[in-house]
């Protein structure tokens, strides 16, 4: 059976996603790491985010720089760097940057 990665992203671009949204980080989920070969991971966020007057549920993730691959995240110490796509009139349009962590069971009993 699939597991779910849960995961965390800290927003650091653009500067004012949080003004916007009212989020400072997104929060989701995913299988997408079991590919091996996905360069890209597709977060099923726990809750969606508006901007721009679009509400979005999902977000596309890949490496900010090229030749690392998102597998690094498990040995990431303090997150791995990432760029961000959200959906707008049925593509992907990379529009945010950010930090991914993976959530951790601990966390989530805070």
């Amino acid at each position: 059976m699939t597991e779910h990665l849960k995961l965390r992203i800290h927003i650091t671009e653009p500067w004012d996603f949080m003004r916007q949204t009212g989020l400072e980080e997104l929060t989701g989920w995913t299988t997408d790491h079991e590919i091996e070969e996905l360069e890209e991971w597709e977060l099923m966020l726990d809750a969606g985010y508006k901007m721009h007057d679009v509400m979005h549920h999902r977000v596309l993730i890949s490496p900010r720089y090229v030749g690392e691959h998102l597998a690094r995240i498990f040995d990431a110490i303090v997150g791995f760097p990432v760029r961000i796509a959200h959906r707008l009139d049925g593509e992907w349009h990379y529009a945010l940057a950010g930090m991914l962590t993976v959530r951790r069971e601990k966390e989530e009993e805070l």
